[in-house]
């Protein structure tokens, strides 16, 4: 008899149905496993065996050959016990096969039945919507992030004795309810705020221009000047997630293992801060299967580099393209993965080795040259990618003793989400574009026209501070940002202003 279950196949982010065909004949007494299995799959016939005999029932002792469609799709990992499990059992005429193609089933299975859980739960529920089913049978702790999915009934089952009930006796097991509301509730909600930061009224305004115009930035300071903790701020003052962006930040989560126990949706704008010691494969992503790395688990949301000179050049030059294109192509001999990321970069560093360079008042005690050594350490290119360089300064005494309140996120926010919405207006026509920082240079030409005034303004000051050409584009991105902040529709010369001194890094001499 041959029956067929439904599973799930994750390629990326996104899943692929798979067909579990189960064929029990008269003859053999050998179980084959098919389709382009691994090692993972292939060993489910130990766990399976177990699982049915726990359960008071019989394993096929005759011939099983189980084929898993499409069969050029590699299938990774334990997850597939539960259709394979199913399907021998229907195909042995110990369960009822009527209800098996209403449902998509995935889940690994512990020696005992117990189901344990799996990644990828979210683009598999989508997919499943989109193929038709009726629903999803998944591990207890995946079915509220499945349950995101409207339209689709998620079963949450924590044992294999719960999944056969559901499919002898349809309506015994209640579905799990999406909490969407729960969402919109909580993304208000941080830990942390920017009125925990005393001072630095100036570095505040350069996050609050970069979350603006999803604008990249580098703080450049002593330590102990707060940089990264204004840096961990940021995610607070940028514009709440919409659901579409919760669910494809919470996809990537998903697929690489990292989404929170019994969490549905990602509710705030992710915040990554890898160590210096990152490998480039688990920072652009990668692997023999591959995974997404750091930059795309920070997608929609913030990648924070601490002590940018300490990564490895090579690490920090995969980040070129990705950066500029928004996501990062994984290239294997079989397939090209494309996984999404779209982030604002945030890095931090010291001006020197010592750390002191500048400083107000403690004298630097890097030898000559050595200061300009380090700085080098950061690419060109990829400087020419981050729109605002902030010079980070010490807290004075005043400002840290001081009782006064600083202004809250929310209010930041606020104004922040005022001038999304003006670029939201402004791109509506453009596809891919959404705010300031992702114009094209044809665009720019389209949406920043500056007065004479502010061209001589432009020319004056690449010619005496002696920025580069790469400062221009980013000049122009910046200055536009700024007037959407303050609501106009010009450009002025006071925002020209601002936004050229957020070139520290292109001036000639900068650390010499």
């Amino acid at each position: 008899m041959i029956v067929k279950t439904f599973g799930s196949a994750i390629q990326g982010v996104n899943a692929i149905t798979i067909t579990i065909e189960v064929n029990v004949s008269s003859q053999g007494n050998k179980l084959f496993i098919v389709g382009l299995p691994d090692n993972a799959v292939k060993e489910s016939e130990q766990r399976i065996e177990s699982t049915i005999q726990c359960m008071g029932l019989r394993m096929p002792r005759t011939r099983t050959v189980v084929n898993m469609a499409p069969a050029d799709i590699r299938k990774a990992g334990a997850a597939y016990d539960l259709p394979i499990a199913a399907g021998i059992m229907a195909a042995s005429g110990q369960l009822p096969a009527e209800q098996l193609d209403r449902f998509l089933m995935m889940g690994e299975l512990s020696l005992d039945g117990t189901i344990q859980p799996i990644k990828g739960a979210l683009p598999m529920a989508i997919q499943a919507q989109q193929d038709g089913f009726q629903g999803c049978i998944l591990p207890r702790q995946n079915a509220r992030e499945a349950a995101m999915v409207r339209g689709l009934q998620i079963y949450g089952v924590s044992h294999i004795a719960e999944a056969i009930q559901l499919l002898t006796t349809p309506g015994s097991l209640a579905p799990v309810l999406p909490e969407q509301d729960d969402f919109y509730r909580s993304q208000d909600i941080f830990d942390v705020d920017f009125s925990d930061v005393k001072g630095q009224q100036s570095i505040k305004r350069a996050l609050e221009i970069a979350a603006a115009g999803g604008h990249n930035a580098i703080l450049i300071g002593p330590p102990g000047a707060g940089k990264t903790m204004l840096a961990k701020r940021l995610p607070t003052i940028l514009p709440p997630l919409t659901l579409q962006e919760a669910l494809e930040t919470t996809k990537i989560h998903s697929v690489a293992g990292k989404l929170p126990a019994h969490t549905g949706l990602i509710i705030h704008r992710p915040f990554r801060s890898p160590h210096h010691t990152i490998s480039d494969a688990a920072l652009v992503g990668g692997g023999s299967i591959p995974q997404p790395g750091e930059i795309s688990l920070a997608h929609n949301g913030v990648l924070f580099l601490d002590e940018l000179p300490e990564f490895k050049r090579k690490v920090l030059e995969v980040m070129r393209q990705p950066v500029e294109e928004r996501r990062v192509t994984i290239s294997r001999a079989r397939t090209a993965i494309d996984f999404p990321a779209s982030f604002i970069l945030i890095a931090s560093m010291n001006p020197c080795p010592c750390g002191y360079f500048n400083h107000p008042e403690k004298e630097c005690s890097c030898a000559s040259g050595q200061v300009q050594d380090y700085l080098n350490k950061v690419s060109g290119p990829l400087l020419d990618r981050i729109d605002l360089h902030v010079e980070v300064t010490p807290v004075k005494f005043a400002d840290l003793s001081s009782t006064h309140r600083a202004e809250k996120s929310t209010y930041i926010r606020d104004r922040v989400i005022a001038a999304r919405a003006i670029q939201a207006a402004r791109f509506a026509a453009y596809e891919g574009v959404y705010c300031n920082a992702q114009m094209h240079s044809s665009l720019l030409s389209e949406v920043c026209v500056i007065s004479e005034q502010c061209r001589e303004q432009l020319g004056r000051a690449m010619q005496q501070l002696k920025l580069s050409a790469r400062a221009y584009d980013r000049i122009l991105k910046v200055s536009r940002t700024i007037a959407d902040l303050e609501g106009s529709n010009s450009v002025t010369s006071a925002h020209m202003a601002e936004a050229i001194q957020f070139r520290s890094l292109d001036r000639e001499g900068w650390g010499n």
